[in-house]
């Protein structure tokens, strides 16, 4: 079974995605119940929940003022007050797990989720309109990236889609990455960072690619299982795979001044490089959860977010952090900035606003 809630499980060793653990129930039965049921729930249109705001929400993203989430069953939101308040979307042709969002400017926007569907909307999310859906693959998209009229969605086992035009008609490539160089001889610059040795046994091209970011129009990053992480200077047209810190996979990138990058994973890992990725280095967290997404707020300040509700905060532009615990551990898997010292995140109980103020 391919699965994706947090996790996506093809044999006891290999879990990965880029959401949380919590929802790896819920991935499980979306796919099951798929071939079970008589009615494919992908071609149906999302219900209407009264409890929206509240349901397991996997992405969010800002299309102009606008925030826009979306999650289980086809549920997109939508805030137009700075998350105080939510409505659902009028049209959402899927009852499919949605797990990413992005928008190219206030009213375009593309929606990526299970079974490999994709939605794009061109009113800033109140309706959507389905342009590619393969249940046959049985494998979801993780993430997609909106990049001027270019999108780019990736998924689970390497899966790699491209359009041109704000994601009406998409085309399928291999994702090929260029091999790092070799790793430094021992007692040249002290303990050197792990490389691929170029035997993968075949499966390089096979790795789920759990988030892709810009850092501008061309450049581009994408965080990978298995401690795989992938640079693009062409704007996607060709990638290469960067020297990885440790084994463990990735699931959030924060591109920040320069050169600059945060990339974190499993069990609270996360590097910082200052070279474009070829160079890493540790930086505490002082938690073990999971950490799945980080934003930079107007002013400097560094965020990122986990399961088991931890919220790390940095004033130092990333150098160190401190654990903002969330009292109920719900799990959270995507944040934006509203402000100087605000956050809104969404996640495990829905969407939840976050003052950078207080322990909540």
């Amino acid at each position: 079974m391919r699965c994706r809630g947090a996790a996506f499980v093809d044999s006891p060793s290999r879990v990965s995605a880029r959401a949380p653990s919590w929802l790896a129930g819920v991935a499980a039965c979306a796919l099951s119940g798929a071939h079970a049921a008589s009615v494919d729930s992908g071609t149906l249109n999302a219900e209407p929940a009264r409890l929206a705001p509240q349901s397991v929400l996997l992405d969010l993203a800002a299309a102009g003022t606008r925030l826009v989430a979306v999650g289980d069953r086809g549920i997109v939101v939508l805030s137009d007050n700075r998350g105080q308040t939510w409505q659902q979307a009028k049209t959402v042709p899927t009852q499919n797990l949605l797990t990413g969002v992005c928008f190219s400017d206030d009213r375009h926007g593309v929606a990526v989720g299970h079974d490999e569907i994709i939605l794009t909307t061109s009113d800033a999310g109140e309706t959507w309109a389905r342009k590619h859906y393969a249940p046959e693959a049985q494998q979801p998209l993780l993430d997609v990236l909106c990049n001027g009229a270019d999108s780019i969605a990736v998924g689970a086992y390497g899966t790699y889609f491209v359009s041109p035009d704000r994601g009406t008609t998409w085309t399928e490539r291999k994702f090929d990455a260029q091999k790092p160089p070799a790793p430094k001889p021992a007692g040249q610059g002290g303990k050197p960072n792990a490389a691929a040795d170029g035997d993968d046994d075949g499966l390089a091209e096979d790795f789920h690619l759990n988030r892709i970011v810009a850092a501008s129009g061309s450049r581009l990053y994408v965080a990978a299982e298995a401690g795989h992480l992938y640079r693009s200077d062409d704007a996607g047209a060709t990638w290469r795979e960067l020297p990885s810190p440790y084994e463990g996979s990735f699931f959030g990138l924060l591109p920040l001044n320069g050169e600059s990058l945060l990339a974190c994973g499993l069990r609270g890992h996360l590097f910082r490089s200052d070279d474009g990725g070829l160079n890493w280095r540790e930086i505490s967290t002082n938690t073990e959860a999971m950490l799945n997404d980080a934003a930079r707020l107007p002013g400097g300040t560094t965020v990122i977010v986990g399961l088991s509700g931890a919220v790390l905060v940095s004033h130092d532009d990333g150098a160190s952090y401190r654990v903002l615990q969330q009292s109920d551990r719900k799990g959270l898997s995507a944040v934006l900035p509203l402000g100087a010292a605000e956050i809104v995140t969404v996640g495990e109980a829905g969407v939840k606003l976050i003052s950078l103020g207080a322990a909540q």
